[in-house]
């Protein structure tokens, strides 16, 4: 479902340019011969029933199950607020139940550059080839923990971590800001903690963590000492008042609260969204596949080592938690993100 969603809402200038515009027009246009025929409208729980049939029939992957959370009317259509377990997103019926809309784009946001949601970043993606080089490359990729297209990455690059090992210098930050609530903020400071005094046990947590999305499971699958972890996340917790901003609404942007343990860098590399890949200090779009990845990496080399000549796997990894890939090609690499 997530991959659907990405599908629709990023495919380069078509996207960007037309199909708004087409869009917006059909959505004007169906909204108001719906209005003319509300004799044969849905009410709300109706539009419910029919929209999570649907999706969880057609759209979703076997095993997983989108929740309607949400029926407004807008526009003369039915907006729904879609869970699709790894994030919520924003989809429209017709109030007579007989077409579905995945998503519906701005065109003056878009238009004037000052939008970019959850289902895909409008920027123009930079080269995938590292134009600074370094005898140890230097790679801080920001995530969100919860965001379906930073777990993407994440699963991609682990395996290069460990094909590279010491030869670079990684480092998993984090976005200034949390898109999924307060368990996103827990988790981060979750694994800010053991990356931070147990890092030794850290990649095989994460990459617990990225194919259950199990945090309580995973701690005790690895190893790791709780009881460090839970200290440290409260002295996090206090020296950054994250929960108390939270609760309290202090700095958050727009909607969102922040989180501002890697503010700083945020900031240094204009940090949009989740993911962001910076190489040498230069921000890299690359593919989230490892093969592509470990590429990306070794293209910051002064002298490329002979782990770069490791053969990795080119299937992309599926958003979101568990071990499913995606289909090559089709739409843009998408991210959370808000601007």
């Amino acid at each position: 479902m997530n991959h659907f969603f990405k599908k629709m809402g990023n495919k380069e200038n078509f996207t960007k340019i037309i199909l708004p515009i087409l869009l917006i027009l059909i959505l004007a246009l169906i909204g108001y011969f719906s209005f003319k025929k509300t004799a044969k409208n849905l009410n709300e729980v109706q539009a419910k029933t029919k929209a999570e049939e649907f999706v969880n029939n057609f759209l979703m992957k076997s095993g997983t199950k989108a929740t309607v959370k949400e029926v407004t009317s807008e526009y003369g259509l039915y907006k729904l607020k879609i869970d699709i377990t790894s994030d919520v997103v924003e989809s429209y019926l017709t109030k007579d139940g007989k077409l579905f809309f995945p998503q519906a784009l701005d065109i003056a946001k878009i238009s004037s550059g000052k939008d970019a949601s959850s289902t895909g970043d409008t920027k123009a993606a930079p080269s995938a080839s590292v134009t600074k080089k370094s005898d140890k490359p230097i790679v801080d990729l920001f995530v969100m923990s919860y965001c379906p297209y930073g777990t993407q990455i994440e699963k991609g690059i682990l395996p290069v971590i460990t094909t590279l090992g010491n030869k670079i210098n990684f480092n998993l930050k984090f976005v200034s800001y949390a898109m999924h609530g307060q368990k996103e903020l827990t988790e981060n400071m979750t694994q800010y903690c053991i990356n931070t005094e147990q890092p030794a046990k850290f990649n095989a947590y994460l990459t617990c963590f990225l194919g259950s999305g199990e945090s309580a499971a995973c701690l005790s699958s690895t190893g790791i000492d709780k009881n460090k972890v839970s200290s440290c996340v409260a002295k996090t917790d206090t020296t950054y008042k994250i929960t108390d901003n939270f609760n309290n609404k202090v700095n958050f942007q727009g909607p969102y609260p922040s989180f501002p343990i890697d503010a700083a860098d945020n900031t240094k590399y204009s940090v949009g969204g989740s993911p962001t890949l910076i190489i040498n200090g230069e921000e890299i779009q690359s593919g989230r596949d490892s093969a592509s990845l470990l590429k990306t990496i070794c293209s910051a080399f002064n002298n490329e080592p002979k782990e770069c000549q490791t053969s990795l796997s080119s299937a992309s990894p599926a958003p979101g938690f568990g071990s499913g890939t995606e289909a090559a090609g089709g739409a843009a690499p998408a991210a959370c993100a808000t601007k």
